[in-house]
């Protein structure tokens, strides 16, 4: 059992008002690390709660266990004075609200600093707070396509493609949580507050440095490689088995030469078309029907074994009911329970790190009920 007092953010107060996946996912963090965090929703409730979609309870499930939540309307001035009160007994903001709406509603920096001069917030946009975008409404999806991340997934010949998980709205949370960590330990050696600002776009291009240092060396324009890096190879690369995937990263010059031989073609390390990291690049078509023509009569899983004993990075290509299962994951305790408002239920990703003693709550904890914190409001 984790000791609730022992966890680092216990009794720090967190306000979040915050929607779908970026902040709630931060805030969701913090409450895992210790933190009380109250969750502020307009009446009737944030928008993930209101969607009827399996997507959208898997987004509220997701990322809101373990808070408070009360409503109020900010358009209202009564409820608008409980707002100010609640962040002015809290240390750390957080929300996502476009730019400029928590000035007008008379929660600039500056008066969030006379209201505390303590307290950290973190505020999320779609743009930033400068630029001709940066009153425009963003997500996820948006992040990946003008940050150029969408330009560069998918097949060669096919149109640009999504990631298959909001990771830019993943990525930004756990920036949030730093900046939010990184705040606190400042505050503790000066006594002063912080304002922090972060966009799913700054975000989005900061994922990809490796890809921007690679486009400005190369001088080539970045395109789309399907499953394979677009300068190395084997990496990344998809292969068939008789009864699923694997991948195979094998591009370094050593892991090249060890490959061959674990696939039974030591004399390919030699072949004219595949004796360079830039032939194999240029032949990679050629490349990938080889080696999958020396998998084809394996199993994935012994594949994998059998490449992984030869010093060869391989891993199975598997699908969620596989995930849920699968060895590593039981063991490390990947998952642990969560509860949704009506009592059921399910089980959700823990803290993606393990320390003694727990950093993190490991027991299970619940969604909470709309606006079931009111009464102890007051």
């Amino acid at each position: 059992m984790t000791d609730e007092v022992d966890l680092p953010l216990a009794g720090v107060r967190v306000v979040e008002i915050g929607q779908l996946i970026a902040i709630p996912s931060a805030g969701q963090q913090l409450s895992d690390l210790g933190a009380e965090v109250i969750k502020l929703e307009p009446p009737g409730g944030e928008p993930a709660r209101q969607i009827d979609a399996d997507y959208a309870r898997g987004i509220f499930y997701g990322y809101n266990r373990g808070k408070r939540s009360i409503c109020l309307d900010l358009k209202d001035s009564a409820d608008l004075q409980r707002a100010r009160d609640l962040i002015a007994s809290s240390d750390i903001l957080l929300h996502n609200l476009r730019p400029g709406t928590l000035d007008r509603l008379g929660f600039s920096s500056a008066e969030l600093q006379r209201l505390r001069p303590e307290i950290i917030s973190v505020s999320v946009s779609g743009y930033g707070a400068e630029g001709p975008s940066s009153t425009r409404a963003g997500l996820d999806i948006a992040a990946q396509a003008e940050s150029g991340l969408m330009s560069v997934t998918g097949e060669a010949e096919g149109p640009p493609q999504r990631v298959g998980a909001p990771v830019i709205d993943h990525a930004t949370s756990y920036v949030v949580a730093q900046a939010v960590l990184a705040a606190l330990l400042r505050r503790d050696r000066t006594g002063k507050g912080s304002s922090v600002r972060v966009s799913l776009l700054d975000v989005a291009i900061h994922l990809q440095t490796a890809n921007w240092i690679e486009w400005q060396v190369s001088g080539k324009a970045m395109s789309r490689k399907g499953n394979g890096q677009p300068s190395v190879a084997p990496a990344a690369d998809v292969f068939r088995a008789v009864d699923g995937e694997l991948v195979i990263s094998g591009y370094q010059p050593r892991a090249w030469i060890e490959l061959c031989k674990a696939i039974d073609l030591p004399e390919l390390a030699d072949d004219p078309r595949f004796a360079t990291n830039t032939l194999r690049v240029e032949n990679r078509a050629d490349l990938v029907a080889t080696i999958e023509k020396q998998l084809c009569h394996r199993s994935a899983a012994e594949a994998v074994e059998h490449l992984t004993a030869a010093g060869v990075v391989a891993a199975l290509v598997r699908d969620y009911d596989q995930v849920i299962c699968a060895d590593d994951v039981i063991a490390n305790r990947t998952f642990i329970p969560g509860t949704n408002e009506r009592g059921e239920q399910y089980l959700t990703p823990a803290m993606p790190y393990r320390a003694e003693p727990p950093m993190a709550r490991t027991e299970p904890s619940q969604v909470p009920a709309l606006n079931e914190w009111a009464s102890s409001m007051g």
